[in-house]
């Protein structure tokens, strides 16, 4: 038997093309294709596959939404399983319609109105209707600003004709019909709006398949098209004396236009990377306008490989079983044909993607359970496909053509533990009735509600992300309103925890601590296991409890056993060190005498702190001896300043003119030794302040 054939389909327009050495497709009619199998994603596409036989040469028609057109031609895969051989595709084309619409004599792409219409028809021969009927060919259109009222004008057209009787002008506000006398011109604009109105239309496009070969055989078609998020949900039966029980459904929607019939159904977990491609949209290239030169000039060249040598080049890129003499072509002695990857298929020696090629055996009946266990049993079997998961669906689905459904895919015990989950910023005096749900089922648990029934009640409801086997994950479902917990903060103050000076600058650490107090009450009739939940802070590090019961990205979890009637309570310490730094200078003397008589500061520290305290006075204590010097400068300076205005109004031979002549000079004295005294103080000050800096940077001591 010949191994399937599959072949890159050519894509046409309206075209029949023939392969050599056959003859052309016959005209029969084209024949429908039946649904066989339908893979769902989660990424928004599905994977569709018909099957049937066909006989001779023969063509198979599919009909799609425009919209899904582009799907089809980016992944439909054909397949002729008994030795045929596969021709054209067609469909019909979508030429962009303002592209369409300028080839034709009148141009509709700008919306036209009528005066521009008849723009387009100038030396055309026209009849109008104004009332009367006037034959005559239009000379062009004319605008003209007529009066209206007093201050305001209004613009009019005018079709200016040649008629019989000489030139007439004809107002097309009066017109009530015209007509194109010139009838391929009329069969042009009824053309022109005929592409308008397909522009609209929103029908379903057919694409035809050509099938070439002899005698019957099976035929497969394949491809990708956008479908709905196939979505789960589940219930949950929990009894005290029973393992819970987990139920499963599917939910999927059939949105094609073809009915599903007994369809191998698959349902698979994963987010494959789906895009979509405009290809249906013919594409058209701007060509460059070129002038003809009067003189051609040279212009820079580049030349191609050779094509032997390039392809002696490939040849040897794929190693010795290719005859690099040949020309690239496989040596006769070809390698064993290579065995097909997980999840793929060899056809020809092409490996092509088999999302889907077992069948499955129908499930072993599971033992029915009482209440609303009963009755429903999973109707699909799981397994890996790469890094996908995907449920199979052993019975044939029959889904009608815009109607869904729900599959069941799960029927299986777990192991659940009920918890009670405390988190303030949900709910800041009850906890939350929850469970601790441990996927025994060993299948992938797609995200999704689940319900869930207490004692055969209705207890709440509650969701979960994607679930592998074998992993566990916290649900919560209701209130619990029979156990309370209070929290409360209690402030501890900063503690300094080190000193140390390096070269001037002065580093301390400062340890922050946050208390948190559970107080858990529990009023109900059994031992609760209550989860507290607290925000995870890595800035923080926890110190009681030692660590914590569980640890996610964002929060702890710790677990506490409440017993009815008492009270359990859990301390939460976290603690934080901070260091801080400053310039030793800068330090306040109050901060000074903190560090010094803290008991975690070490005596190098004290000391070196306490000189340079002194030191800082000292030159504190210089520095107020020569203001109080420049002071006294500016007190005498201000009282000469009195005297010298006192002493222009005063004769010069006079008693007193000579006393104030007398002081003047007593104080020029007296302020030249204030400053020499001034200069004095502040080479004390810049020569105890220089001994400082240099005593602070040689300072490297914790």
């Amino acid at each position: 038997m010949r191994m399937p054939t599959i072949l890159a389909f050519t894509l046409a327009s309206g075209l029949g093309l023939g392969l050599p050495g056959r003859a052309p497709a016959d005209d029969k009619a084209p024949q429908p294709l039946p649904l066989k199998k339908v893979v769902l994603f989660n990424s928004g596409v599905g994977f569709f596959e018909h099957d049937a036989d066909v006989q001779g040469d023969q063509k198979i028609e599919l009909k799609f939404n425009v919209d899904d057109i582009n799907d089809l031609l980016k992944s439909m895969v054909l397949q002729d399983l008994g030795g045929g051989r596969i021709s054209t595709v067609t469909y019909a084309s979508k030429d962009p319609i303002t592209k369409t619409l300028s080839t034709f004599a009148i141009d509709l792409t700008s919306n036209p109105s009528l005066a521009d219409l008849l723009a387009q028809v100038r030396g055309e021969k026209i009849e109008l209707e104004a009332p009367t009927k006037i034959i005559g060919t239009l000379v062009g259109i004319e605008r003209r600003k007529e009066q209206v009222g007093k201050d305001d004008t209004v613009e009019k057209e005018y079709a200016n004709l040649l008629t019989d009787e000489g030139l007439r002008s004809v107002p097309l506000a009066g017109v009530g019909r015209i007509k194109l006398l010139n009838e391929q011109l009329d069969g042009e604009l009824r053309q022109a709006l005929a592409v308008l109105a397909m522009g609209h239309d929103t029908d379903k496009k057919s694409v035809t398949l050509n099938f070439l070969g002899a005698g019957k055989r099976p035929v497969r078609v394949g491809y990708i098209q956008q479908a709905p998020i196939w979505k789960t949900s589940y219930r949950l039966v929990l009894k005290d004396q029973e393992s819970p029980l987990l139920q499963g459904w599917a939910i999927v929607e059939n949105t094609t236009e073809h009915d599903w019939q007994d369809v191998r159904l698959t349902l698979v977990s994963g987010r494959p990377i789906s895009f979509v491609m405009n290809l249906y949209d013919p594409l058209y290239f701007n060509r460059p306008v070129v002038e003809p030169e009067l003189f051609a000039s040279l212009r820079p060249q580049t030349y191609g490989q050779d094509l032997a040598d390039k392809n002696k080049a490939f040849a040897r890129k794929a190693g010795p079983d290719r005859d690099a003499a040949a020309g690239g072509r496989f040596a006769a002695a070809a390698a064993p044909p290579p065995k097909a990857a997980p999840g793929y298929a060899m056809a020809n020696g092409t490996m092509v993607p088999q999302l889907v090629t077992r069948e499955v055996d129908a499930l072993s009946e599971r033992q029915e359970a009482l209440d609303l266990r009963r009755g429903v049993q999973s109707a699909a079997e799981a397994g890996d496909v790469g890094e996908l998961f995907q449920y199979v669906i052993d019975t044939p689905v029959t889904l009608p053509r815009r109607q869904s459904a729900m599959l069941p895919i799960v029927q299986d015990g777990v192991k659940a533990e009920k918890v009670s989950i405390f988190n303030p910023t949900v709910q800041p005096k009850h906890p939350l009735n929850g469970l601790r749900l441990t996927n025994t089922t060993g299948l992938h648990l797609k995200q999704g509600p689940i319900t869930v029934f207490d004692g055969g009640a209705y207890a709440g409801d509650a969701q979960i992300e994607d679930l592998p086997p074998k992993s566990e994950r916290l649900l919560s479902y209701a209130l619990d309103l029979s156990t309370e917990v209070s929290l409360e903060d209690k402030a501890t103050p900063e503690q300094l925890v080190s000193v140390r000076i390096v070269k001037g600058t002065v580093f301390t650490s400062i340890k922050y601590e946050r208390n948190q107090q559970y107080v858990i009450k529990n009023s109900g009739d059994r031992v609760k296991k209550v989860l507290l939940e607290q925000p995870y802070d890595s800035a923080w590090k926890l110190v009681t409890p030692e660590k914590p019961t569980e640890k996610t990205r964002d929060l702890y979890r710790f677990a506490v056993d409440a017993e009815p009637g008492k009270v359990a309570t859990l301390k939460v310490v976290e603690e934080q060190v901070v260091e801080q730094q400053a310039v030793v200078t800068n330090v306040p003397d109050w901060q000074m005498q903190l560090y010094i008589s803290a008991k975690v500061v070490s005596d190098s520290v004290k000391k070196a702190l306490a000189d340079i305290g002194r030191q800082k006075q000292d030159v504190e204590r210089v520095a107020r001896e020569r203001n109080e010097v420049q002071t006294e400068i500016s007190t005498i300076t201000s009282e000469q300043t009195r005297i010298r205005e006192n002493m222009k109004e005063l004769d010069r031979n006079s008693e007193l003119y000579q006393r104030y002549v007398k002081k003047f000079s007593d104080q020029e004295d007296q302020v030249e030794r204030l400053r020499e005294q001034g200069q004095k103080l502040q080479q004390q000050i810049d020569q105890k302040q220089r001994a400082l800096d240099d005593y602070i940077r040689s300072l490297d001591i914790s």
